[in-house]
């Protein structure tokens, strides 16, 4: 028997304005909640819990670099799921703001 439960709650997850957001900007290259946050225009707190629950679900892997935290999408299904509901990826952005080390490195 198929799990039923656990797919509905996979679309659950991705039924969030916000989470689909931040996977969205992570199809694009991975990302810090800084990055994310600026995106998002919503609170680091916010992000992080979006966040949370998008690594529960193995949506996104975070890896440590030095003072950072970086996020990506955890395998390339959830980059091609993405591609289908959305179409294709758009360049990433450099929102106004954002301190992280892709934006400051490219202005």
């Amino acid at each position: 028997m198929k799990n039923y439960k656990t797919k509905a709650d996979l679309f659950h997850i991705l039924s969030h304005p916000v989470r689909l957001q931040i996977l969205d900007e992570l199809r694009k290259r991975e990302a810090c909640v800084c990055h994310l946050q600026a995106v998002t225009g919503r609170p680091q707190a916010y992000v992080s819990q979006q966040l949370r629950i998008l690594r529960e679900a193995d949506l996104v892997i975070d890896e440590k670099d030095g003072q950072n935290v970086f996020y990506r999408l955890t395998n390339d299904l959830t980059r091609e799921l993405l591609n289908v509901t959305m179409g294709q990826a758009s360049a990433p952005s450099h929102p106004e703001g954002c301190t992280c080390p892709f934006c400051t490195s490219t202005k």
